[in-house]
């Protein structure tokens, strides 16, 4: 295993679970310090177990005050090479079915939550530090059941073009992780039914013809997370088996 991450710390916003924990495991074992959050109890505790290395931060990305008490939890002196900003709440449903309580939850955890932090966080990037945003290919599907879902991470692609720029003065580059259909355990908390409708809209558009591993995700977003990408900004970078073929 290469050292692309050492002497580097690296903070992975919903790094206790899916693609964020297989980055955050990817980046201790290439030497680097890596810190995660997360808000689900049993997460956050299996988190602990497998990454003991890592440091785990309790933090509810839709929180008005989750970038405050991010930073108030990694002190005022933390330096950043690295910041994924990873944690993100799917939702489906019918458009005529949206409520108020709904979309704000959501707008909360997908769109607010990430620009606070890059906001509040910014201070703590070192000079050539790189910012990953996950999306989703979502956005470009045109599903019938994620209208809203697909709106938020759409927004957060519009916002990475525009931190790309106001960032590069910096030597901080910033960069979106679109990932398609991807085994995370997502679709086992749906019902069969939405379940089999899920998989016919999209896998069976897949030319790869599968989902992907959490890990094939996170091998992504690890190489725009290093130096590897020192050239890289204001991208995006699709994971979805061709789905999109952007």
């Amino acid at each position: 295993m290469s050292a692309r991450f050492g002497g580097k710390r690296v903070l992975i916003t919903g790094g206790t679970a899916g693609i964020g924990l297989a980055g955050a495991r990817r980046i201790v074992e290439e030497g680097g310090r890596v810190i995660v959050t997360g808000r689900h109890p049993e997460r956050i505790a299996a988190a602990r177990d497998a990454l003991p290395a890592a440091t785990v931060i309790v933090n509810d990305a839709a929180a008005p005050d989750t970038a405050e008490k991010l930073a108030e939890a990694l002190g005022p002196d933390l330096r950043l090479d690295g910041l994924w900003l990873n944690a993100g709440e799917p939702v489906l449903g019918r458009p005529e079915d949206l409520d108020a309580e709904v979309f704000d939850r959501l707008m909360a955890v997908n769109v607010r939550g990430p620009a606070l932090t890059l906001a509040r966080l910014a201070p703590c990037l070192s000079a050539g530090a790189s910012v990953v945003v996950t999306s989703s290919s979502s956005v470009y599907e045109g599903a019938a059941a994620t209208p809203l879902y697909a709106g938020a991470k759409g927004a957060l692609v519009a916002m990475v073009r525009s931190w790309a720029t106001a960032f590069a003065p910096r030597g901080i580059r910033v960069n979106t992780l679109v990932p398609g259909p991807i085994d995370t355990g997502f679709r086992d908390r749906l019902g069969d039914a939405a379940r089999a409708a899920f998989e016919a809209f999209v896998l069976d558009r897949t030319p790869l013809g599968r989902a992907g591993t959490a890990d094939e995700a996170a091998a992504v977003a690890l190489f725009l997370l290093s130096d590897e990408a020192a050239f890289v900004t204001g991208a995006q970078y699709p994971v979805d088996g061709g789905l999109v073929r952007r």
